[in-house]
């Protein structure tokens, strides 16, 4: 049975590295492409226009590019933290809807006794508020340089 398990991982393992592998050649092939283009555009613009229009053209092209790229990050990493924030909310809302949490919250209530419960609750009421006021400040390795 542990024969077969490792048979199956490296067959996995194999499997995954020739797709990596065929991923990179690709992507390799497809970077080789780009800048025989890029180079095809530039000498079509030296030809017709000059060198100085060719390299603004080459450098617009570019910096377009970067600008694309850098909006579609920030819509990206904002739809994750957007994401992120509503999975939690509901696994919060679904914790506290399900009957079996709520009667094992109870069934906590009975076993401890509301009155030596409440000095836990408050003890950890603070301590994670410590953690939320601690995770919520920068840090100053975050914080940009000057």
């Amino acid at each position: 049975m542990i024969g077969r398990m490792i048979d199956d991982f490296k067959e996995s393992t194999g499997l995954a590295l020739r797709l990596t592998s065929l991923a990179l050649a690709t992507g390799l092939a497809l970077i080789i492409a780009t800048c025989f283009l890029c180079a095809a555009a530039f000498v079509y613009v030296l030809q017709n226009y000059g060198l100085i229009e060719a390299c603004v053209a080459g450098a617009g092209v570019f910096v377009i590019f970067a600008l694309i790229t850098a909006i579609c990050y920030i819509v990206r990493k904002n739809s994750v933290k957007e994401r992120a924030k509503q999975t939690a909310k509901s696994a919060m809302q679904t914790a506290f809807a399900d009957p079996m949490v709520v009667a094992a919250g109870l069934q906590v209530i009975r076993t401890i006794g509301i009155k030596r419960l409440v000095p836990i609750l408050a003890v950890g009421g603070l301590a994670l508020g410590f953690l939320a006021s601690r995770n919520a400040q920068p840090n100053e390795a975050d914080a940009p340089a000057e």
